[in-house]
């Protein structure tokens, strides 16, 4: 009886064109935007271009510096930054009168670069031209140290060499943090429909009495209903996954390099999958008590937004996080341990410590969440309107 239920349940939920609509293909549309988007941001701005205005005053051995990048277009201007303003360049720099003269007698002089910190191209064009002028700076010292008889590593005594911790692309870092809010937002997106429409939606069209006068347990109705939202959400969830892989893998080029294979690529799938259902039910135990409480459907969508905002918030706490400063608090906590084991199986380090305390923390809660919305189908009150 409980399968005969389920399959009726799945079956109607995909029946609804609607429902389909917003379970499986907006998401994918959703996360595909996403992924294009991420690939743009780490992108390489060599095949930009960008306007940078200048003074018509600007001295040729200043042009030539600047015009070391090719794809920096010098527009002359009387008044450069006018030019920044009315959106005809990125950005402008403004040099005091005589400054190449003032350089060369060793005078103070100063530059001043007009831009908008909150254009990304204005942005890229200003940081171009700053490491343009330090190192412009840096030929004018060593000259005037040469000059004065002295040797130019006097003011550098010692060199600075960074090493990263892993030798893993930096980019794997960015995707460690889409996948795993992909994976979020599809599931809750995908299951928040069915969900309330499984139970708020049987009260809203009442047809819960006729359903609840059926010689079938309520406890059989209930777990058949939240069997359904949990499928849904790890199809859902699954389904995006395996697209945004796939537009990875075929029409990106910087996220595709940044993803290694490891030999335990297909294990690390495995515990990924494992994940993907475990959250899964999560969220549809969660989404069937707001669908149990609302009255309607509007009103079961209103109670489920807080649930499916919360998803996404452990991106920005996590973000920052490096791999080896995640604690036992970040594989305990419910929502935060998907990010940070996804986090874990994307760099290639199964830690079976971790996937023990994350899978035995979601069982936990998903019991405690399907417990308290089973007492709630069971209460007349709750169930029928």
């Amino acid at each position: 009886m409980l399968f005969k239920l389920y399959v009726k349940e799945l079956k109607d939920s995909f029946r609804d064109r609607r429902t389909l609509l917003l379970t499986v293909f907006l998401p994918i549309i959703m996360m595909t935007g996403l992924t294009l988007y991420y690939e743009k941001l780490v992108s390489s701005n060599e095949e930009e271009s960008y306007q940078l205005a200048i003074s018509n005053s600007i001295s040729e051995e200043m042009k030539a510096n600047l015009a070391v990048h090719s794809n920096i277009e010098l527009l002359g201007s009387d008044n450069p930054k006018k030019m920044v303003q009315d959106g005809d360049a990125q950005a402008a720099i403004l040099l005091e009168n005589n400054f190449s003269e003032k350089v060369r007698k060793g005078e103070n002089t100063s530059i001043v670069l007009i831009g908008d910190s909150f254009s990304e191209n204005s942005s890229a064009l200003l940081s171009i031209v700053m490491n343009v002028l330090n190192e412009y700076e840096r030929t004018v010292v060593t000259d005037r140290l040469n000059e004065a008889g002295v040797e130019s590593s006097i003011i550098q005594p010692f060199s600075i060499a960074q090493q990263e911790v892993s030798a893993e692309n930096p980019t794997i870092n960015l995707v460690a943090m889409l996948i795993p809010l992909i994976l979020s937002l599809a599931v809750g997106v995908g299951s928040s429909p069915a969900a309330a429409d499984l139970f708020a939606g049987e009260k809203e069209k009442k047809t819960m009495e006729a359903l609840l006068m059926t010689p079938v347990k309520r406890s059989t109705l209930v777990i058949s209903k939240w069997l359904t939202i949990s499928t849904i959400g790890v199809l859902t969830g699954l389904i995006t996954l395996l697209v945004v892989v796939l537009e990875i893998a075929f029409f990106t080029e910087n996220l595709k390099i940044a993803v290694p294979i490891h030999d335990n690529f297909a294990l690390i799938i495995v515990f990924a999958v494992l994940i993907t259902v475990l959250y899964s039910m999560l969220i549809a135990s969660l989404l069937m008590i707001t669908s149990i409480i609302g009255k309607t459907i509007k009103e079961a969508q209103s109670y489920s937004t807080p649930i499916l905002m919360l998803t996404v918030f452990p991106m920005m706490f996590l973000s920052t996080t490096g791999l080896n400063e995640l604690t036992f608090n970040h594989f305990a906590i419910p929502v935060i341990n998907v990010f940070s084991i996804l986090k874990e199986l994307i760099f290639g380090e199964i830690i079976y410590q971790h996937l023990m305390i994350t899978l035995g923390s979601n069982l936990l809660f998903i019991l405690i969440a399907f417990l308290i919305g089973r007492m709630l189908f069971m209460k007349d009150k709750w169930v029928i309107n």
